[in-house]
């Protein structure tokens, strides 16, 4: 049977892979919509007439129901939640009252609110010293569904490539943003293993390429049959005692 290559390069998903994401997440969707609806307030006030709180008018429920429609209105957009979002902040104050150039203004002056909020993460306190060390031996890589500008986090210096697979119009699942991080690293799929959380976009795609796949997956039982070069993990700690198991 022969030798399998030695490992060259790890891909690493983001989002609830190198930090937990749910609270970042809920905090960044309120954050940036009580910043709107506060500073439309004010705006607003001093203007003749009465004016509603955007918020009463524009329930949070309803903008996101109006991105999951714009999602599916515009497939290709899917994956680009930064455009989504803009999108439908634009539409819902124009449905609000405001006229599109106003609404236009105010989307755009949103939007760095929700990326400062979003970017407010907190990787797990092993990350920074694993991706350290695992820079010595491997290259490095990430590749994300979400819209966190990641590249102006600190973390990042440890990565040779980023790629944000919603930009490019092919979110995970789909095997481009996997095939041109390979091309990037100059590394094959089988000299690469990927570090996700998600069975289906981070573990499925990987292992059709040919990739070995480390499924971080703390709420789950062990599972003994899974398909051959997916390793479970019950966190990203664990990944250098799996790396030396593999020898690799």
């Amino acid at each position: 049977m022969p030798t399998p290559p030695r490992l060259r390069a790890l891909t690493f998903d983001l989002d609830d892979t190198l930090w937990d994401n749910q609270g970042v997440m809920s905090r960044t969707e309120a954050g940036h919509y009580a910043w709107l609806d506060d500073q439309l307030a004010a705006w607003l006030a001093p203007q003749p007439g009465e004016h509603q709180r955007f918020s009463d008018v524009i329930s949070i429920e309803r903008y996101q129901a109006h991105r999951q429609q714009l999602a599916r209105q515009h497939p290709l957009r899917r994956g680009d939640f930064t455009w989504i979002r803009e999108r439908a902040l634009v539409e819902l104050l124009e449905t609000y009252g405001l006229s599109r150039a106003s609404a236009w203004l105010w989307a755009a002056l949103t939007m760095p609110r929700f990326h400062a909020w979003r970017l407010q993460v907190s990787p797990y306190p092993e990350v920074e010293p694993l991706l350290q060390s695992l820079t010595r031996q491997y290259r490095l890589a990430a590749i994300t569904n979400g819209n966190l500008a990641f590249h102006r986090l600190d973390l990042s210096r440890h990565f040779e490539v980023i790629i944000a697979a919603g930009e490019m119009f092919a979110p995970k699942p789909d095997a481009r943003p996997f095939l041109a991080t390979l091309g990037r690293l100059g590394t094959k799929p089988a000299e690469a293993l990927h570090v996700g959380d998600s069975w289906k976009e981070d573990v499925l795609p990987a292992i059709r390429l040919g990739m070995q796949a480390a499924w971080i997956a703390p709420h789950a039982e062990p599972d003994p049959t899974l398909p051959e070069g997916v390793h479970q993990l019950s966190h990203v700690r664990d990944l250098p005692a799996l790396l030396a198991k593999l020898g690799r």
